[in-house]
């Protein structure tokens, strides 16, 4: 046997039944989140709730959290859920956004269309099936070592995430805040990526239903092209083949050096979902 057929037999069909657990795992994960800003920050307003399957989201009018994930996966959708949604996200004065798979049921296409929403953006939903011994290996400095964040040590996490967004104007605030939240969190596993002891780049990891989703991925402008983010790929997924994950899941914007760096690690797309915006 060829090992293109062997490699190809190792990746689960990217059919509904994955689409249902990557898309719910997610879910669940953006769910923890919301809930943890709301216990942290009871005056923010963060709240979801669950519509026929689907998980909608409001973390603030301008987060691109507030939105709706799995519409569609789980049963048709109607006219009443998709009410239900909408009043959901303008009482809290947001606009209303739904994030939805192409594998989900014809009637979600069929209500945004009907409705009046507008696709306003791609996302690609990456995929790899974790095996303890199909690791993908890590490069660069030898002098790079990643571990868990031990207990006191949030400051520097969230600190060390947000200088990785510092050249975006703006952003290296808001990822601050979402990383005081990412350590208060009770279903996250913090990684630390450290340079001869210098702290230098940051991953999370999230599990729900045997999928680990990758997320929180950081380094700092300094310390960047070194090897850092593989290697915190490495050992988050050897992390998650210890739990008992056996598919680990990303997104990335179609084309991006992310999915790029995603696809030379073994990470295959699943699908392309569709962010939806109504238009009123």
């Amino acid at each position: 046997m060829s090992t293109e057929s062997a490699d190809s037999r190792s990746f689960p069909f990217a059919d509904l039944a994955l689409a249902r657990r990557l898309e719910k795992a997610e879910a669940r994960s953006n769910a923890g989140f919301v809930e943890t800003k709301a216990r942290l920050f009871p005056g923010s307003g963060a709240a979801w709730i669950q519509v026929g399957g689907a998980y909608a989201m409001f973390d603030g009018a301008d987060s691109p959290l507030t939105q709706t994930f799995g519409l569609g996966m789980e049963e048709p959708v109607s006219s009443a859920d998709m009410e239900t949604m909408e009043r959901f996200f303008e009482e809290r004065g947001a606009p209303v956004f739904h994030e939805v798979s192409p594998l989900a049921d014809p009637t979600a296409l069929a209500q945004l269309n009907q409705r009046g929403y507008q696709p306003i953006e791609f996302t690609s939903v990456l995929y790899m099936p974790i095996h303890p011994e199909t690791i993908p290996g890590r490069y660069g400095s030898a002098a790079l070592k990643v571990r868990l964040v031990r207990a006191g040590e949030d400051p520097i996490w969230s600190q060390t995430a947000a200088k990785g967004w510092s050249h975006y104007p703006g952003l290296d605030a808001l990822m601050e805040t979402i990383g005081q939240i990412s350590v208060n969190r009770t279903d996250t596993q913090l990684f630390l990526a450290e340079l001869e002891g210098q702290p230098v780049a940051t991953g999370g990891l999230n599990f729900h239903g045997g999928i680990a989703l990758l997320a929180g991925a950081s380094t700092v402008p300094e310390a960047r092209r070194q090897g850092a983010q593989s290697a915190l790929l490495s050992e988050r997924l050897r992390y998650a083949a210890q739990q008992g994950c056996d598919i680990a899941m990303m997104g990335a914007q179609p084309g991006s050096d992310s999915q790029r760096n995603a696809e030379r690690q073994g990470f295959r797309i699943a699908y392309t979902r569709i962010k939806w915006q109504l238009v009123r």
